[in-house]
């Protein structure tokens, strides 16, 4: 029978899995945690990925255990005044929602759906890819596990272990080392009253200091949401991220002083920050993009393939679009490597370009802009960036590009 190997059970492995599953195919998921738990903070999900969720049979109900539909995306000035704002979602004209979730949440919801469509033992843990081989017939997984060295082979093998992927480093062993732009961010969820229309999108400040903020919960019966929120600060040329670690818990004394001035009649910022129980810290960081993301058998995807800035809040969209179109590709051309190659054909190239342009500052830098134009303080957006001159006129309406999992 035809088998595929996933190497990483995050959420770009674990949609692999259940597409895998949905067209016919066994797969097994090797993930290196030994227990699965509902880690991270918010992320969203885009209108295209959710398309193709429900197309899994993943639907409203489960998707708002584990967050919440999008409504408005917005920036504001450090006035507290919006620089511009925009529907998302299903009130922007979309066939589907943008839904903002608990990445531990949905990351765990999709582990009880592999558990239970493909069975207990479709997701080993606690075994680590180490690297590969592969013949003209089958990749083999070398995997470093609790109970020593282990291989497995199939007919495929899914790279989809994140941004320290060894099968990429083993596919591209003179890829330089991961990027870093200069800026850390700080992340956490805070219980409070959300803002604007309850499920709002906000960034705030300017592109070097800022903060976005957004609901990943239903407000409860006192009114009260989950708060995802996310501190970022470009540092100095004198500060160094490598000081400070990877991912890390730190106090929020530690940083919550760099936002003391967002302070607002509708907002006050580090008294949100101050109300998380926990603070983690992360340099923004990516890797620099890859010519292939293919060698025979082999394929990566996710973050092992295009780790890039969360700029446009779209990391966890493309690895479902990846997993998508992985399998849209099998079904055309088979359980071979012309699969992966229709594959690579069809993502590589323009997601490559999408690493790149995420590094610039995106719609952020309307946030730039303003500040460089009357330091982030204005009464009348219109005297700042003239409509007709400077500053686009957004459609709410705007027709969704089909993915390739549904051409």
């Amino acid at each position: 029978m035809t088998r595929v190997i996933i190497a990483g059970g995050g959420i770009g492995g674990l949609v692999t899995a259940l597409t895998l599953h949905q067209i016919g195919l066994s797969c097994t998921v090797y993930e290196a945690v030994r227990e699965l738990k509902p880690l991270g903070v918010g992320i969203n999900l885009q209108p295209n990925a959710v398309r193709e969720l429900f197309d899994l049979g993943i639907g409203e109900e489960l998707l708002d255990r584990c967050g919440v539909p999008a409504r408005e995306w917005a920036l504001v000035g450090l006035s507290g005044a919006d620089i511009h704002a925009e529907p998302r979602g299903l009130e922007a004209g979309y066939n589907w929602p943008q839904y903002a979730v608990h990445r531990g949440r949905f990351h765990m919801a999709l582990y009880d759906l592999v558990l239970d469509r493909l069975g207990p033992d479709a997701v080993q843990t606690g075994c680590r890819a180490a690297g590969y081989t592969q013949t003209e017939d089958s990749a083999t997984l070398h995997l470093e596990c609790a109970g020593g060295p282990r291989t497995d082979t199939a007919d495929l093998l899914i790279g989809a272990e994140g941004i320290h992927s060894a099968i990429r480093a083993q596919m591209h062993p003179d890829q330089p080392p991961i990027h870093w732009g200069g800026a850390l961010m700080w992340r956490g969820t805070t219980r409070a009253k959300p803002i604007r229309t309850g499920s709002s999108f906000v960034g705030l400040g300017t592109h070097r200091h800022r903060m976005v903020i957004y609901p990943i919960s239903a407000p409860d019966e006192n009114g009260l949401a989950e708060i995802n929120w996310i501190a970022e600060r470009t540092l100095g040329e004198d500060e160094d991220w490598t000081e400070t670690g990877w991912f890390r818990e730190v106090p929020i004394d530690s940083f919550v002083h760099h936002f003391d001035q967002f302070r607002y009649d509708w907002l006050d910022v580090p008294a949100m920050i101050r109300g998380a129980s926990r603070a983690f810290e992360n340099p923004m960081i990516d890797r620099d993009p890859v010519p292939t993301w293919v060698q025979g058998r082999v394929a990566l995807m996710g973050d092992a393939a295009h780790a890039m800035y969360p700029t446009g809040s779209n990391g966890a969209s493309q690895a479902v679009i990846d997993a998508r179109t992985l399998g849209a590709s099998l079904l055309e051309h088979g359980t071979g490597p012309a699969a992966l190659k229709a594959y690579d054909a069809r993502l590589c190239e323009p997601v490559s370009k999408l690493i790149l342009r995420n590094r610039g500052a995106g719609p952020f830098g309307l946030l730039n802009l303003v500040d460089e134009r009357c330091g982030g303080h204005f009464d009348d957006i219109d005297a700042v960036i003239p409509r007709p001159s400077a500053r686009p006129s957004w459609p709410t309406t705007r027709p969704l590009p089909v993915s390739p999992s549904r051409r």
